[in-house]
């Protein structure tokens, strides 16, 4: 069984599996972690501009030696790069720290600020062929509806937090008329050991010779959610990647989707979430 993709609703074909680069400090530990990545067949790596290491991302497709096209990178736009205009200067220089021609997917890290501004930028960046999908991060209030009604490229992604505790059904069903598909974060719910040590893991590793956390990783890709496990330890990569010669059968994809108890890991309020928000502002 071999890397699989999901068809966006603007025709492309994103890897459903990659590596996440988030709390990675610094470009020559993510660079590192990259290309370790590249080296057991990763094709795909989510960045943003406040993680500050976009420049060792960029770094590491250069040399890799692996086509450009091959290679699938997301990264995010941060509040304070929001607006018409303000937008457009922001992926140049996106692109200059990628060192690349053009972004494969490109996200509104959260929902605060000139989001429909921004999005007016993205779509045009799409247009010119500096970035080929856009999508939305964080966007699970009413303002989702809000973008989605006045896009005229819908987003292709929103990434949220989506784990077996909190499956977001919900939130599947909104993006539903959009076609919009799920990117998860904390894809083993920020490895809280209660999640990870659910019997049925522990059962189902025992059966297919896996660890608990693979079986979670698993579920993911059939239940079809986009998922990036960070990592910089080459052992932990390449088990995280070691998913795909194996496959649940309905019964055991329906015992672990009972485990849906909507137990998230991440409860901050909006008000306080545009507080902290508003104190950061990524250096170039």
């Amino acid at each position: 069984m071999n890397q699989t993709y999901v068809t966006l609703n603007d025709g492309n074909k994103i890897p459903q599996f990659g590596m996440g680069v988030f709390m990675v400090e610094g470009d020559a530990a993510t660079k590192e972690a990259c290309l370790e990545a590249f080296k057991l067949g990763y094709r795909h790596i989510d960045t943003a501009h406040a993680y500050q290491n976009e420049r060792g991302v960029g770094a590491a497709v250069k040399e890799s030696g692996i086509p450009r096209s091959e290679i699938w990178i997301t990264t995010k736009l941060w509040p304070s790069e929001y607006g018409e205009g303000k937008t457009a200067a922001a992926i140049e220089k996106m692109l200059a720290r990628l060192d690349t021609d053009y972004i494969d997917l490109l996200l509104l890290h959260q929902q605060f600020g000139d989001y429909l501004g921004a999005w007016k930028d993205m779509e045009k960046a799409v247009k010119a062929g500096k970035v080929r999908s856009i999508g939305i991060s964080n966007f699970e209030s009413e303002r989702l509806e809000e973008l989605c009604e006045a896009a005229s490229i819908k987003p292709s992604v929103l990434q949220v937090e989506c784990h077996p505790y909190y499956q977001q059904n919900a939130l599947k069903a909104r993006l539903a008329p959009y076609g919009t598909v799920i990117e998860s974060w904390y894809p083993i719910g920020h490895g809280d050991k209660a999640l990870i040590n659910e019997p049925v893991f522990t059962a189902l590793g025992g059966k297919y010779g896996k660890s608990n956390v693979q079986i979670i990783l698993r579920w993911h890709i059939q239940e079809g959610n986009i998922i990036f496990p960070k990592s910089t330890n080459p052992q932990h990569i390449n088990d995280n990647f070691d998913i795909f010669d194996f496959e649940l059968t309905d019964e055991e994809m329906d015992a672990i989707r009972r485990l849906d108890n909507g137990m998230r890991f991440f409860n901050m309020s909006l008000a306080d979430q545009e507080k902290n928000l508003g104190q950061f502002v990524p250096a170039d």
